[in-house]
Parts: structure tokens; C-alpha cells; sequence
């Protein structure tokens, strides 16, 4: 077979290659602190993995061969990143079916509260505050097409490892003048992909929004001080006015926060 043949022929995902990547702990730890599409340089991303620099090094360039991160240089610096939100759902997908790690803490053990209480799932919300938030878009008609329960029993549901699709959301036109003058556009989003998508939450194992309007939802949050991002990487912290402006103009339920209502609808 010569070559132009063979790179006609379709390929079998090498699923084995990059599972590779992912089995190391310092490797994830690297993955897990780019999780919410920033950018951070090797001397940061060393002391969320806990490794030395050159350690750090090695894991970055085995990284960037993967595809998995990108990098790129400002000034006499480096940056890296995740190289798109696929990275992160394959976190996700992988948090869902991990066992729970042993909390050796008080610290970890708070930090996995807020984990799950609120954070970042790359650009967009997740956690208790992302599956809430897209409970009240539903409830009150800004979104439709589908109801925010993952249903794993069903034969053909999401698979994990990918982006849902068993729903079909879309904006009402109530919902796109509501989303209009929160200040977010429906229209007018960036379209480096698809405007409406969805995850499964691993730590709520229901739906939250991402995609562009999820994106931009939470960076108009940010803009507004109704989120804040906490001390470790993808916390994130609502302020008192973003639990009083998500209450009043987004018909959140005041007690969102207890595990116990939210769990409690799936």
C-alpha cells in the first residue's frame, strides 16, 4: 500500500496512547489546574503538581507531543494551556467514574466541598451553582428542549467521554430578549463552536450549560463581582450580590447550595 493510500484509509482512535497520558498523578494534577482555560507558566503549574521544575518540564513536553496542552511564549515566558474544552470533558468523564480520593485533610477535605459547591469546568460553570443555574433557565422558559437529568440507564445515553447529546437545547425567544438584556446575546456569541452544549456533571451527575452561551453566562458573572474565583484552582466563590442576583433575576432556589435539594432532582 503506498503512502497516499494508507492516509486515506480511516484510522482507529489510539485510545491506549493517550490513556497513557492520563495515568500519571502529576500529569492530571497539571491537567486539573489548566482546567479552567487559563493560562499559567511551568513555575505555577510545577507547585499545583508538587514536582521540581525540570519534573514539570518533562510532563509539559509530554503534554504538548499528546496534544493535550498548547503553549505559547510571552516576552521571555511560556504559557501553557488545555488545547480546547474536549481535554477537559475527558476530566470530567474520567471524575465520574473515579473512585473518591482519601481526604488526608482538613484542607483537602474543604477544598473538595468547593470543588463540588462551584467551580469551573473550563470556561463555564459547573458543580452545584452550574446544574442549579441550568435548572432555573429551564424552569423559567430561557432554555428548552430537554430536561437536565442524565439518565445512565438508558441504552443510548451520553456517552462519558463525550460531549452530551441526548438533549437538544435551544433558546426560546423569551429567552433570547431575557438573555439580550441580562447583556449576553444569544445572537451575537462568538461561534468557535456549537452556542448551546451541555455536560454531565461528575460531582451532580445531571446537566450544566457550557458551549458559548455557557461561556459567555460566566464571564458576564465575573464581569458583574457575582462570582469570584477562589484561592484554589477552579473554585469559585459567589459573592452576597451573586446569590442575590441569581435569586432575583434568574429564579434560583435561595437553598441551591444544600447537597441534599439539589441530588435530590436527579
Amino acid at each position: 500500500m503506498d503512502t497516499n493510500t494508507a492516509d486515506r484509509v480511516e484510522r482507529e482512535a489510539d485510545v491506549a496512547a493517550v490513556a497513557a497520558v492520563f495515568g500519571d498523578a502529576s500529569r492530571v494534577r497539571v491537567l486539573l489546574a489548566l482546567g479552567d482555560g487559563r493560562q499559567l507558566p511551568a513555575s505555577v503549574l510545577a507547585a499545583e503538581a508538587g514536582v521540581s521544575p525540570s519534573t514539570v518540564s518533562a510532563h509539559l513536553a509530554r503534554l504538548l507531543q499528546a496534544g493535550l496542552v498548547t503553549v505559547a511564549s510571552h516576552g521571555r515566558h511560556r504559557y501553557y494551556r488545555l488545547s480546547g474544552p474536549d481535554v477537559s470533558d475527558v476530566l470530567e468523564a474520567l471524575a465520574r467514574v473515579a473512585p473518591p480520593k482519601t481526604v488526608r485533610s482538613l484542607r483537602e477535605g474543604t477544598r473538595a466541598a468547593q470543588l463540588r459547591r462551584c467551580r469551573t469546568c473550563y470556561d463555564h460553570l459547573a458543580g452545584r451553582l452550574g446544574v442549579a443555574l441550568m435548572d432555573a433557565l429551564l424552569e423559567r422558559g430561557v432554555l428548552t428542549g430537554g430536561d437536565g437529568v442524565y439518565r445512565p440507564e438508558r441504552a443510548d445515553h451520553d456517552r462519558p467521554s463525550a460531549p452530551g447529546q441526548d438533549a437538544h437545547y435551544r433558546v426560546t425567544p423569551e429567552g433570547h430578549r431575557f438573555l439580550a438584556d441580562f447583556g449576553v446575546d444569544p445572537g451575537r456569541l462568538p461561534r468557535r463552536g456549537p452556542v448551546i452544549r451541555y455536560c454531565v456533571d461528575w460531582s451532580e451527575q445531571r446537566h450544566h450549560l457550557s458551549g458559548a452561551l455557557g461561556a459567555a453566562l460566566t464571564g458576564r458573572f465575573f464581569a458583574l463581582e457575582w462570582i469570584r474565583r477562589g484561592e484554589a484552582r477552579r473554585v469559585v466563590r459567589v459573592t452576597d450580590a451573586g446569590r442575590e442576583g441569581l435569586v432575583s433575576a434568574f429564579g434560583l432556589a435561595e437553598d441551591w447550595d444544600t447537597p441534599e435539594r439539589v441530588s435530590g432532582r436527579a
